[in-house]
């Protein structure tokens, strides 16, 4: 069964270059694992319009639909009250996540602000969060986690067993060093017709110290049909004089 997913990055600072989002390759990885791949990624701004109006989107398009970010307890923080306005249900107290954040927080101040955090979108099932407590959480199939990449992993983990899996997908990766990609890209392109339902990839490669070439990728949900692709790139290499190199190249 083939199912696909998209990702939603939310936060002004992710655009402005503050900050390095590290959660695409964990995510991309995670989700192909489990056979949902991402088909489209989109960074957006803390902006109450774009937010709902992504979601409503994407949440049509894909069968699943991730977002990261604007879950705190700052001011800024508006993803989960976007997400209830983007399903037409209201933002409230969950009770259960209320309590545990009145514990969490019971040597300290549990203040307005960090009561933020204990209120979900109506009908919400919250997502564990191990690390600092605070839930991320499902409604539909738009799951909404937390942009601390540590955090985003743990809550991940929590939620991936609930997932729907489909077929998963498989890649094998050839590269050489004495070949480049314009010496390939016929060849190459002629393989991806013969692989429609592939993703055959060229990916330059250029370390420090003077190693250099070319990484080619055949990925896709049937295995057979990668294999015949890879064999494919291999015999193309080999073809160009060069000798293949299974996986990927030494970073």
């Amino acid at each position: 069964m083939r199912r696909t997913s998209a990702l939603i990055l939310i936060g002004n600072e992710i655009l402005s270059g503050r900050t390095r989002d590290d959660n695409i390759q964990f995510l991309a990885l995670r989700l192909g694992e489990l056979g949902i791949p991402l088909r489209e990624i989109r960074v957006i701004p803390d902006i109450r319009e774009t937010i709902i109006r992504t979601v409503s989107e994407l949440r049509g398009a894909y069968d699943e639909v991730f977002t990261t970010g604007g879950i705190g307890p700052t001011h800024d923080d508006i993803t989960a009250p976007c997400v209830a306005e983007a399903f037409g249900v209201p933002w409230e107290i969950h009770a259960p996540t209320f309590a545990l954040l009145s514990e969490y927080f019971r040597h300290t101040e549990f203040n307005a602000a960090r009561q933020r955090m204990a209120h979900l979108p109506r009908g919400a099932v919250p997502i564990a969060n191990p690390i600092s407590h605070a839930p991320g959480f499902t409604i539909g199939n738009v799951h909404v986690l937390a942009g601390v990449p540590r955090i985003m992993r743990a809550m991940f983990d929590e939620l991936a067993p609930t997932l729907q899996r489909g077929a998963p997908v498989f890649s094998r990766t050839w590269h050489c060093t004495s070949l480049y990609e314009g010496t390939l890209a016929a060849e190459l392109e002629a393989i991806q017709a013969r692989h429609p339902d592939l993703d055959i990839g060229s990916y330059p490669f250029h370390r420090e110290d003077g190693y250099r070439g070319v990484a080619l990728v055949a990925k896709g949900q049937d295995e057979e049909d990668v294999s015949r692709a890879a064999q494919e790139i291999h015999d193309l290499i080999s073809a160009k004089g060069a000798t293949p190199i299974e996986g990927e190249p030494l970073r």
